[in-house]
This record gives structure tokens, C-alpha cells and sequence, in this order.
């Protein structure tokens, strides 16, 4: 009877594709059907190798009479997200990025700071740089599409963001032009500003940018990840997927922060093995230490942020992971995706 119910399923999907006007000839991989026609893959004809090879690294700025000033090129690249593996081969991402690197470079400031951003556009169309949930002045906030605060910087042209940086916290920022396309192709890095006076700090910081692709593996065609159009294949903790990804190592006794950014459009329940954590901020505000819950799963939705702390108490390699369990597959092969670790040593 349920082979019955399964095959009349089936049949029904298979009819409501058809008759919404849904290819019965999609081009499949590993069994797997790949994104119809109109949703034209990343461009990828004269795009370079990347030349860095780890995301999220730190932005090193000028100083101009006490202006803190970054510059930031997006621009191209075929970004290496897993190196063969079992039987895929180099799984390289056709991605837009900031300066190179998935996810782009960490800006690192301290609250109170003025800082002046300056993009250069070497993409293929035009994009923008909006401020995650920072507080900036109406002009600097970068939504381009529709033109509400600034046009789209176009190819060749540059754009200069400046503010004073009000609000300590997690952050990131990411395109603000064709979001569904251009965050999903890897324009999005992590923001993180120091308190002015500093409170009891970590032993160990750590920021974890959770991303998507669907990817040919082979081909290194490349698709933004969208639900239901473009479901993914692979997935990255800061532009890498396991066992890419970085391992962690502390000593015991250390108490270790890691900083959740949920960058594209994907929601993941993040899981620590081996030690509970307390939700030290969300969003980039402190919770207070009355209300901090203890837990060791946190849904990290697209856009959010959570900082975590914990304790590392006992000796081992313990993983962090994604719970949505497709969610740790490299092209439904398992273990992959969504995983670090984290090592604690005597």
C-alpha cells in the first residue's frame, strides 16, 4: 500500500511540473537534477584560479588623519571549496567576492572608530556593500536595487562608504543588488566591532560564516542556492566545506567564542558536542547575563548572528555541526559541509 500511495505521489508531482512548464529534460548529475534554464548559472568564461585560499582573513586598513580606510575590489574568482575528496574531484565555485577570498575579509574595528570603505566593481554588473545591522548614516546604507539610498556602482567605477561605528558586535555585509543572485554567489563578509572598553575576553574568537552552493562538481558550473530553484550541494563554513574546514585547537580550561553568521538564504541549527554554550549576544547586542541561555543547538536563520561561549572542559576532538542533516553531505556524500572541530589539548 505505501508503494501504491509513493507511485501516485509521484505521478501527481510529475504532472503539476509538467503542466507548470517544467522541463521533463533537466540535466542531472550523481542522480540529481540541476537548475532549470532560466536560472542562468555564474558567469565563468575567462574567470582566474583564486590565488587566496582561505575567507574571512583579516582586512588590514590605512590610517588617514584618524580615518580607518579599507579598500574593497569585487571582482571574480573560482574559489577551491573542497579539494578531492572520495571520488569528487578539486570542487571549485564559480564565485563573486571581495578581494578574492569566500567569505570576503574580516573588517575587524573597535566601537567609535571612523572608517572609510572604498569598493572597486571588476564584476561583471553592478552591486553595492550594505552594513548588516550596523547603524550608518541613510546614504551609507547601500541599497542599490531598487536605487533607494545610492545607484548600483557599475563595472569600473568605484564607491566611498564612510561612518562612525556606533555599536560593538557581530556584524557582516554583503551586496545590495540582485541580493538572491550576488549574496548567493559569495558577496557577503564578517564585520566585528571591539568594545571601547572591553570586558572579560575570550581565550579563543572565532568567526563562523555558514554559506551554500550548487555546484556541478565536475563542470564547476555555479548556481546561486535559492530554495526550491537552486537547492544546494555543498556547504561552507567560512569558504570551505569538511574536511576542509578548520579544526580548532585549545587548551583545557580555555573559554572559546565563536561568532555564527548566517550569510545566504538557508537557515542551520548549529550543535556543539561535548560542552553546553551560553548565547552571549544576538544580532550584535549583548544578552544580559540574567537572561543568557545554556543550551548546545542554536538555529542560525539567514541574516542572524549569534555569538556563543563555552568552556572547553574536557580533552578530545569535538565537532561542531549543522542539524539539518543533508546539511553535512558534499554532494549527498556523508560526512561533509557544515562541520568543524574543535580540539582541546591538556
Amino acid at each position: 500500500m505505501r508503494e501504491v500511495r509513493f507511485g501516485i505521489v509521484l505521478g501527481l508531482v510529475a504532472a503539476l511540473g509538467l503542466a507548470s512548464g517544467a522541463s521533463a529534460q533537466a540535466p542531472t548529475h550523481a542522480g540529481m537534477a540541476m537548475p532549470e534554464p532560466m536560472e542562468e548559472p555564474i558567469p565563468d568564461a575567462g574567470v582566474p584560479l583564486a590565488t587566496e585560499s582561505r575567507g574571512a582573513q583579516p582586512l588590514a586598513f590605512r590610517l588617514e588623519r584618524g580615518v580607518k580606510v579599507f579598500e574593497l575590489t569585487a571582482r571574480p574568482v573560482k574559489w577551491l571549496i573542497l579539494p578531492a575528496w572520495r571520488d569528487l574531484p578539486d570542487v571549485r565555485v564559480t564565485a563573486w567576492t571581495y578581494n578574492g577570498q569566500v567569505p570576503g575579509p574580516l573588517i575587524r574595528v573597535t566601537e567609535g572608530d571612523r572608517v572609510r570603505i572604498v569598493l572597486r566593481n571588476e564584476l561583471p554588473a553592478g552591486t553595492s556593500i550594505h552594513w548588516h545591522g550596523m547603524r550608518v548614516p541613510n546614504a551609507m546604507d547601500g541599497v542599490a536595487e531598487p536605487p533607494i539610498t545610492q545607484k548600483p556602482v557599475m563595472p569600473g567605477e568605484t564607491f566611498t562608504y564612510e561612518f562612525t561605528v556606533r555599536d560593538p558586535g557581530t556584524f557582516f555585509y554583503h551586496s545590495h543588488v540582485e541580493t538572491d543572485r550576488q549574496i548567493s554567489a559569495g558577496l557577503a563578509g564578517p564585520l566585528v566591532v571591539d568594545p571601547k572598553r572591553p570586558g572579560r575576553r575570550p581565550d579563543v574568537d572565532y568567526v563562523a560564516m555558514l554559506q551554500e552552493w550548487r555546484v556541478d562538481p565536475r563542470s564547476g558550473k555555479t548556481w546561486p542556492a535559492m530554495p526550491t530553484m537552486s537547492e544546494p550541494n555543498f556547504f561552507t563554513v567560512n569558504g570551505k566545506a569538511f574536511p576542509a574546514t578548520d579544526t580548532l585547537t585549545v587548551r583545557k580550561g580555555q573559554r572559546v567564542r565563536i561568532r555564527f553568521i548566517g550569510a545566504n538564504q538557508f537557515a542551520h541549527p548549529m550543535h556543539l558536542h561535548g560542552f553546553p554554550f551560553k548565547i552571549v549576544a544576538t544580532d550584535g547586542f549583548p544578552v544580559p547575563k540574567a537572561a543568557q541561555l545554556t543550551k548546545d543547538t542554536i538555529n542560525v536563520a539567514p541574516g542572524e548572528r549569534y555569538d556563543v561561549e563555552f568552556v572547553a572542559e574536557t580533552p578530545g576532538t569535538w565537532i561542531v555541526h549543522c542539524h539539518i542533516l543533508h546539511h553535512v553531505t558534499n554532494e549527498d556524500r556523508e560526512p561533509g559541509g557544515l562541520i568543524f572541530a574543535v580540539k582541546v589539548v591538556e
